[in-house]
């Protein structure tokens, strides 16, 4: 599209996670005109880390942002692996994306904190729970619960795996129970048993759980992640001490320690969901991001990661095709057979066959490389 119209171009973003707040510096960076409507008073991001992959660190470098989210990470240069008990089953360096190799390990708050930050003044608007969008051809309306009605000539709906915008006009399927919860807390370096000893994540897997150790230097803390099988689907389910510790049985004493000194108030408890792929992710003047077009399982740490190359592809499209139509057609011609691909690997979990699987000829051989 021309610079002319781009900067004509009124866009809502419906959400302000990773995914909504990618998308607005993307696209107000084109020059349009971008307001982003979140349901929640304020942003505040529970959970514990993640890994921000070299391709993600280099849209931030594009967008002129690298420098305030690499100030909140730790600096990773490969991930292991290994068996309940510590035995290595695969080292591999993280994939690079030109001269960027490290992955960058940042606490969930402060990466939107720091996304936040990077947003014009007043571009955020609190407390906007949606309750009706209607795509209108040329324009889209959203309607929310607290009265407000918006018109805008793009409507991108990064409102998370519950997403509206999909629901009411994409695809009505509910979320997929994964049959796993997640158990996630950040832990002092100190209470980790020593079992950090530098910038690099590790994930313990044996009889159906993932124990992920994921440091986080900067705050002198380590992101503590348990992933263990379980039938109960209760989006926020009740577990107690005693349930966290049955499922690292067997693991490695130091980290049943861990998991043993563990204040259960402080740890996040969520059943694990994904959704099917959905077939359509715009319509004329609508278009769906992140968790909206694509929630997956957190096995392969990719949700995050996509959700801001969802913005990024979005503002590259619209600059390189002739409308808003032709580039959301574009913009989903790019990115779904990437992320399709994506949520079905994640569904497959981490066995050792696995491993092998995603990563053939990688196991057990590359456990020795350094």
């Amino acid at each position: 599209m021309q610079l002319s119209d781009l900067k004509n171009l009124k866009i809502a973003v419906v959400g302000a996670g990773y995914g909504g707040a990618a998308a607005a510096k993307a696209l107000s960076l084109l020059g349009a005109r971008v307001d982003v409507y979140e349901q929640a008073s304020g942003i505040r991001e529970v959970g514990a880390g993640i890994g921000l992959r070299p391709s993600t660190m280099n849209r931030f470098r594009e967008w002129g942002v690298f420098d305030e989210i690499a100030r909140v990470t730790s600096p990773s240069d490969y991930f292991e692996i290994l068996t309940a008990t510590g035995d290595p089953l695969m080292k591999e360096a993280w994939p690079a994306d030109g001269e960027q190799t490290q992955t960058h390990l940042i606490h969930r708050g402060d990466f939107i904190d720091a996304l936040m930050g990077v947003l014009p003044e007043g571009m955020v608007h609190l407390g906007h729970k949606l309750e009706r969008v209607e795509d209108r051809g040329d324009s889209a309306a959203l309607t929310f619960t607290n009265g407000t009605t918006v018109e805008a000539d793009l409507v991108v709906g990064a409102d998370g795996i519950k997403s509206v915008v999909r629901q009411q006009l994409f695809s009505q399927k509910p979320p997929v129970f994964a049959g796993e919860h997640a158990y996630r807390t950040v832990i002092s370096v100190d209470d980790a048993h020593g079992m950090v000893v530098d910038d690099n994540l590790r994930m313990y897997i044996g009889r159906g759980t993932k124990v992920y150790l994921l440091p986080l230097r900067h705050r002198g803390q380590v992101s503590f992640d348990i992933t263990a099988l379980n039938p109960d689907g209760t989006w926020a389910p009740q577990v107690t001490k005693e349930d966290l510790l049955r499922t690292v049985e067997g693991f490695d004493e130091r980290l049943v320690d861990i998991t043993r000194d563990l204040d259960m108030d402080a740890v996040n408890i969520r059943a694990v969901y994904d959704i099917d792929p959905v077939d359509a992710w715009h319509s004329d003047a609508v278009v769906l991001v992140g968790d909206a077009a694509h929630s997956m399982l957190h096995h392969q740490g990719q949700g995050a990661n996509s959700a801001i190359e969802d913005g990024g592809t979005l503002a590259d499209a619209l600059r390189e095709a002739g409308s808003v139509k032709e580039a959301l057609a574009l913009y989903q011609a790019t990115r779904k057979p990437v992320t399709d691909e994506l949520q079905r690997i994640s569904r497959q979990g981490w066995s050792e066959d696995e491993i092998n699987e995603v990563f053939p000829g990688q196991k057990p051989a590359a456990a020795g490389q350094e």
